[in-house]
């Protein structure tokens, strides 16, 4: 059955794989804070194909919440928006396979347009990470971003969906392109810069205001 009409806060990552933990710890936070009707907040860790078929069900809003490095300094936070391509012709069998050690954002659009899923928005919530080696716990500052993202997502969470004077005037417009490198979240140009980042009470520069 649809489920058109929610939103879904998807955190995703490996917990023992250190920062690659960060949409775990934030939507985990969240979850322990009241929401909006109709917003669903859900840690599927690397089950990334768990979340694409969740996807196919219906999603007004969907916000992805991972570490992924953009070449900011760790800890920056980006808001990432993600206009997804049409799907490929039936004709079209090729699909995108998501390894559960190397989950990303991008192999999660791909798979999810591959099958023709649409969310009617979908945002990413990135963090860039300063450390994906073998182990537990967040390195300082990624843990120091995690209030810096709670309250960026509740932010988006309190606007109203649709409507261009809506959108967040701090997304970077991200397309995944299926045909180069496999899938990816690139312009055809290369994404473009992100109107702004925060590294969690600190700017891009590192220059932190003592949040």
């Amino acid at each position: 059955m649809s489920r058109q009409g929610r939103t879904l806060v998807a955190g995703v990552g490996n917990v023992f794989l250190r920062d690659d933990a960060f949409g775990v710890e934030v939507v985990r936070l969240l979850a322990e804070q009241p929401v909006p009707e109709g917003v669903e907040i859900r840690d599927f860790g690397i089950r990334g194909v768990h979340l694409v078929y969740d996807l196919l069900n219906g999603c007004d809003l969907f916000v992805l919440v991972d570490a992924a490095p953009h070449g900011q300094a760790p800890g920056t936070v980006s808001v990432l928006e993600v206009e997804l391509p049409e799907p490929a012709g039936p004709d079209t069998l090729d699909r995108p396979l998501i390894d559960a050690h190397s989950l990303t954002p991008d192999a999660i659009f791909a798979l999810l347009v591959s099958l023709g899923g649409r969310p009617g928005r979908s945002l990413v919530v990135a963090c860039e990470p300063a450390d994906v080696d073998a182990g537990m716990g967040l390195s300082d500052p990624v843990r120091e971003a995690l209030p810096h993202a709670v309250r960026t997502i509740q932010d988006i969470l309190a606007r109203p969906p649709g409507g261009e004077e809506n959108r967040d005037e701090t997304a970077q417009e991200l397309v995944p392109d299926l045909d180069d490198e496999g899938p990816g979240l690139t312009t055809e140009g290369g994404a473009r810069d992100a109107g702004q980042a925060d590294q969690g009470g600190c700017d891009s520069s590192g220059t932190c205001d003592g949040d």
